[in-house]
């Protein structure tokens, strides 16, 4: 049987090029909010990190009623570290909106994104955006997209998907380049070549659960289509998966709710097409499959792919630990990291020998970063280690993660970029001029990125744009050289004073003001030589009766840097930890004690 009265649609495309706005006007357009009702902008994305960043985290479900159809609109991801959303989230669409950026085009998320939805074999949408962009190149768009089709084998059908130009922030769709009037040729584009869900309404219940929610008060809350017949509040159900990781057991629905706009609305019964979410059922997760009760029959689901970076998360131990946070322990820590894996299938963890010590495996840097920044912001205290790659083993010989990165960068800045990336291991895969700019792509080991993106920013003046996505594991391709700089290690624990900084900063550059407080141990900036240099800053000028206390008022100190997160990371050494908490982000030496560390290098 045909659901001609539903449609399920998923929005792909590269960070920022404008998905959460397009559905903003796509529910706006449908009659979703009261003519008088105040509406947030970026309304899908929740989480105030994607608010601040600009970009969506996690997959969202909405929906639309237009000409009585029912469209189920998912807002996947764009970024590769988030990829294990989009796989699953890919499962519960028939068609795909392919959304792309009129001046930058198709870019290396946008790649890996349309790969799997190619491979699924969804209907492809071309939607280029943000036309009214000064420097957009509609044609030059849509024939690198017909390119990346063809690069990534695409049937004829799929190569002769229809286009659309449109302006989410202006609200228009179009056929034509010259713009329109309102959304209602994107809406009636999804009706007209989206598929109806085809679904079978005879025979036993079949549910995937594509993605898991989480509430304080009902626990996990599944979210999925039903493939197969129909399902019921209080139905007793049979509970298993495709890849036989556990053994079959009994639930029941306790609550069944359907989406409507932004809301979910409790439901008592739907049936094959529709994308609901359940609870009640203890440690449903991604990827099972619920039948009716008796009657198990799983359906296929595709392995997420396994995490390429691993760092560790160990409880603050630090001089200052405990002062700002308000989950300091062990066992916060723990609850906290297993609690995100019941949302999270990319995330690995793995306890230690030490029992204070967990390590945790992601996607990429961002994945684990957004993870840290999630923690501190809740409240926890915690210490990380720098970020190691994972390697495999492949008959005997040693393989390691591979990026491909495609950098937009002035023409100027070609020769620096291609020198600094070519010491770390990168290969040029191709140069396209676009403009004034270049357009270079490259296969470089995921390690090799490390560090490198705030370099990146200094060689280009902070003008370069550089995305990267996973390519596959290859041969490890030899030592990379690690960071120049040596770190500038506070000598005591105090505050930092302008006398003592004023010293400092001679011998490299601040991560620190005055009154800051430090401890020993604590890196407080960067040497520009490889050697690490312990300084005091907080030595104070000996009064005499020579010279006025006032006379420090006359030491000009340059401003520090302020590291975020992300830099801080990109800092740290081997024999470092960053101390983050709620209010601090702190980098450290592992041996805080400076006569201790000169002692362990002198063995060396």
């Amino acid at each position: 049987m045909i659901r001609e009265d539903l449609r399920n649609v998923a929005i792909i495309a590269h960070v920022d090029h404008g998905k959460t706005t397009l559905v903003d006007q796509m529910l706006k357009q449908s009659g979703t909010f009261r003519e008088n009702q105040a509406v947030e902008e970026r309304v899908m994305d929740s989480n105030d990190i994607e608010r601040e960043r600009g970009i969506t985290i996690l997959a969202k479900n909405t929906s639309i009623k237009y000409k009585d159809v029912k469209i189920n609109v998912i807002d996947t991801p764009g970024h590769a570290d988030f990829g294990g959303e989009v796989e699953r989230v890919l499962k519960m669409v028939n068609g795909v909106l392919l959304l792309v950026d009129a001046a930058e085009g198709p870019m290396p998320q946008t790649r890996f994104v349309l790969q799997k939805a190619l491979e699924l074999g969804h209907k492809i949408i071309i939607v280029v955006n943000k036309i009214d962009r000064p420097d957009a190149r509609l044609k030059e768009v849509v024939e690198e997209v017909l390119e990346l089709l063809l690069d990534l084998d695409a049937t004829d059908e799929q190569l002769d998907s229809p286009v659309l130009f449109c302006s989410g922030r202006d609200g228009t769709a179009s056929l034509t380049m010259d713009g329109g009037k309102d959304m209602i040729p994107l809406f009636d584009m999804i009706l007209q070549y989206v598929p109806a869900p085809e679904v079978e309404e005879e025979g036993g219940m079949q549910y995937l659960v594509s993605a898991i929610d989480y509430n304080e008060y009902v626990g996990r809350i599944a979210i999925g289509r039903i493939e197969r017949g129909v399902m019921k509040v209080n139905q007793d159900v049979s509970i298993g998966d495709y890849h036989n990781t556990k053994q079959e057991y009994r639930g029941k629905i306790v609550t069944m709710y359907q989406i409507e706009g932004l809301n979910r609305v409790p439901c008592t019964e739907a049936k094959a097409g529709d994308i609901v979410c359940i609870s009640g059922i203890e440690n449903i997760t991604i990827g099972d499959t619920i039948c009716d009760f008796g009657k198990f029959e799983p359906v296929p689901f595709v392995k997420i792919s396994e995490p390429t970076v691993e760092m560790t998360f160990s409880v603050n131990n630090s001089p200052f630990a405990g002062r700002e946070g308000k989950f300091v322990t062990t066992r916060h820590i723990r609850d906290r990291l297993f609690k995100e894996l019941l949302k999270d299938v990319s995330l690995r963890v793995t306890e230690t020998d030490n029992a204070d010590t967990y390590r945790v495996a992601g996607r990429g840097e961002m994945h684990l970063s957004i993870l840290i920044e999630n923690m501190r912001r809740e409240g926890y205290e915690l210490g990380v280690s720098t970020p190691r790659v994972l390697y495999r083993e492949v008959e005997g010989k040693l393989y390691e993660p591979i990026e491909r990165v495609v950098i937009d960068v002035p023409e100027d800045c070609v020769g620096s970029v291609m020198e600094k990336l070519g010491s770390r291991k990168g290969e040029l895969q191709s140069m396209t001029p676009i403009g004034s700019r270049m357009r270079l792509e490259f296969l470089i080991p995921a390690r090799g990125l490390f560090g490198y993106k705030s370099e990146f920013l200094t060689d280009t003046k902070g003008e370069g744009i550089i995305n990267s996505v996973f390519h596959d594991y290859e041969p490890y391709k030899g030592d990379i050289p690690k960071r120049s700089q040596g770190s500038l290690v506070a000598f005591e624990t105090g505050e930092a004073v302008t006398y003592g900084l004023y010293n400092a900063q001679e011998r490299g550059e601040l991560f620190i003001g005055a009154g800051t407080q430090v401890y020993e141990g604590m890196v407080v900036g960067a040497s520009p030589k490889s050697d690490d240099l312990v300084v005091n800053v907080c030595k104070k000028k000996h009064l005499t009766n020579t010279r006025a206390s006032g006379s420090d008022d006359a030491l000009r100190l340059i401003p520090p840097r302020n590291m975020s997160l992300e830099d801080a990371l990109e800092f740290l050494a081997d024999d470092e930890l960053l101390e983050v908490t709620p209010k601090s982000i702190r980098i450290r030496k592992r041996t805080l004690s400076n006569q201790q560390r000169a002692k362990d290098r002198a063995k060396m």
